[in-house]
């Protein structure tokens, strides 16, 4: 975390529900990760017996992602990072890290972010055809799987990113979905 700030990098849902206190958002950039649906979800968005997927930062040589930075309210530091853990390391399918990321007005920062585990149970690839059929139909704690692509979707539109891998999913869940 630069000079004392703590960046948080919201590449899915934590783009449209961070759940902390922030004091500034930006655009950024962070290279070496690409946004997957490579997780899937037995907590919050499936089950055990019936799981969703959820989006992960899934490293590959010359990818990147665009998401959020988000400035973490220095008042806040502590329990936003214990609320983060509450949240993203439930099943240890994501790993904490300290990463680089470029902010869209030319600032470099240090920003906590949270990677897939390629070696965790929950590891998938899939192709987009069957990342669709499970998203339509799968529901876990936090509701329906098809709410987070289509929160995220949006969301990432609203903020000028394009994701055509998310885009296409969108549309074709809805389809899917009736």
């Amino acid at each position: 975390m630069t000079d004392g700030d703590m960046w948080v990098f919201g590449y899915g849902s934590l783009l449209w529900n961070p759940g902390f206190p922030h004091v500034e958002t930006v655009v950024a950039t962070l290279d070496g990760y690409h946004r997957s649906f490579c997780m899937r979800s037995i907590h919050h968005r499936g089950t055990e017996a019936e799981p969703g997927l959820v989006l992960a930062l899934d490293a590959a040589e010359g990818a990147s992602c665009h998401g959020m930075a988000f400035r973490v309210d220095p008042a806040h530091h502590e329990p936003t990072l214990a609320e983060l853990r509450a949240r993203e390391l439930i099943s240890s399918a994501y790993v904490e890290r300290v990463l680089p990321l470029a902010l869209r007005d030319g600032r470099e920062v240090a920003a906590l972010c949270y990677v897939i585990d390629p070696d965790h149970v929950q590891y998938c690839h899939l192709d987009l055809d069957e990342q669709a059929r499970i998203i339509a139909r799968a529901v876990g704690g936090r509701g329906p799987n098809t709410e987070y692509l289509f929160n995220t979707a949006d969301h990432l539109s609203e903020i000028g990113i394009e994701d055509a891998e998310l885009t296409w999913l969108a549309q074709e869940v809805r389809r899917l979905a009736g």
